[in-house]
């Protein structure tokens, strides 16, 4: 039941729909007008409480109230677009999201603003606009000759639905992300890692498309002695010092790029022989560690990099300023800047760079970059340092460690991740199976 409340000469009245309280000004009027509009406002939520009416999504119930449940009364509201939604996502998560995350967030929504429109009225998205997307990016050429996977637009739309969601109590959108039914091809399951030699059978067996190549290379993990002859390549042809023991503790962790570049000096424990690794994506909203084992060799390379590292708090830097690409900029970004450099988003991009710099640590494609430049045209070109990971994880699994050791030493990893890496070397495989069926042949 409305109440009315008396301030000086204005009135007020209170009311309580769906268990929450709201008041709203009745204005200098007299305590007969006063009580009519709360008998009115009475009316309105019995109308509502028994559905004979119903409150307009993005209208707010008081705005509703106050003017006596016609919504055609309103005045009009202005509705956040695509881009604004982008936009104050982004401001409020900056902080808090990994940056290859947020770079992530920024290919996604290049795609929806193209497609749907950066002015798009973003609380009017319907079942049927997000199928037009879909269906529309389907249609699109990928990587590879191949067209846009189903995966990708997933992504894509969970991106948007992430950004629906955290808008909602926002008041930025109103109901439901409106997704359920939206239609997909049908996806195709990654094929599980194997080894360089059975990539190359299968490649030379012919009949492959470049994409069907591309997808064999991309499973790629090395045997134990491949680990260490393509250490050895990297060690002998690196420019960067900070290449060889950077290859060596990934092959040794399993840590990723983006760990890899934020381990600090004093994240080594040399007395327990342990590392601790930064994570940001294990739990939502939190930065957790791992720590990780120092196998007697990683052990060693660490103290030689050390002995000559060029200083600063992070374990891999370059003290130098390396020059790059055809236009010879350097990509600590401080001389020779290039046109796109020239732009706003240029601009932020090399304060970002110097801010980096200045603390020693490495940019995620400094990493790699300098990584494939000590590769060449050796028969390793075709791997990247996630091959690494890759590598230390199948290597675990060969030796039969447990999978949860396994996890708490490379981090965490979705299902359909860790049924890739449920697999052990080939050899491994033949003499679990003869020792249930046994060696000798039978009619």
């Amino acid at each position: 039941m409305a109440s009315l409340q008396q301030k000086g000469d204005r009135w007020y009245c209170q009311f309580v729909y769906q268990g929450k309280r709201s008041t709203f000004p009745v204005g200098n009027v007299s305590e007969e007008e006063a009580n009519a509009k709360a008998a009115q406002v009475d009316y309105i939520l019995l109308r509502l409480k028994q559905r004979l009416i119903k409150l307009p999504p993005g209208v707010s119930i008081v705005d509703f109230i106050q003017f006596d449940g016609r919504p055609e009364q309103l005045p009009p509201q202005e509705k956040t677009t695509l881009a604004e939604l982008q936009a104050k996502y982004l401001d409020a998560h900056k902080k808090s999201l990994e940056e290859t995350t947020l770079k992530g967030i920024r290919i996604h929504f290049k795609h929806l603003k193209r497609i749907l429109g950066e002015k798009y009225p973003i609380p009017e998205l319907d079942l049927a606009k997000l199928q037009e997307y879909a269906n529309k990016r389907a249609e699109e050429d990928g990587l590879h000759g191949r067209t846009v996977a189903a995966a990708t637009i997933k992504k894509e739309i969970v991106t948007l639905r992430t950004m629906w969601n955290w808008g909602l109590p926002m008041k930025l959108v109103t109901g439901k992300f409106p997704n359920k039914g939206l239609q997909f091809e049908k996806e195709v399951d990654k094929l599980p890692f194997m080894t360089m030699n059975e990539i190359e059978r299968r490649i030379a067996g012919g009949g492959l498309s470049d994409a069907e190549i591309v997808d064999l290379w991309d499973s790629l993990y090395l045997t134990v002695d491949e680990i260490a002859e393509l250490l050895q390549h990297i060690k002998t042809e690196a420019i960067q010092p900070f290449v060889y023991p950077m290859s060596c503790f990934g092959a040794y962790t399993g840590a990723r790029r983006s760990e890899m570049i934020r381990v600090r000096v004093t994240d080594l424990d040399f007395e327990q022989n342990i590392v601790t690794i930064h994570e940001k994506k294990r739990v939502k909203g939190r930065l957790t560690t791992r720590r990780v084992p120092l196998s007697p060799f990683l052990r060693d390379v660490l103290k030689n990099w050390l002995a000559t590292h060029p200083g600063g708090q992070y374990l891999f830097c370059q003290g130098v300023t390396v020059a790059r690409s055809k236009k010879r900029s350097p990509t600590t970004g401080h001389k020779g800047q290039s046109t796109r450099a020239k732009t706003a988003s240029g601009r932020s991009e090399m304060v970002k760079q110097r801010n980096q710099i200045e603390t020693g640590s490495l940019t995620p494609d400094e990493a790699h970059d300098h990584f494939k430049r000590a590769l060449g045209e050796s028969k390793w070109k075709v791997i990247g340092l996630h091959a690494l990971r890759h590598s230390f994880i199948s290597a675990c699994a060969s030796k039969n460690i447990d999978q949860r050791v396994i996890e708490e030493w490379s981090g965490h990893m979705d299902a359909q991740t860790s049924r890739r890496y449920r697999h052990l070397y080939p050899n491994v495989q033949q003499d679990s199976m003869i020792s249930v069926f046994g060696r000798e042949k039978r009619d």
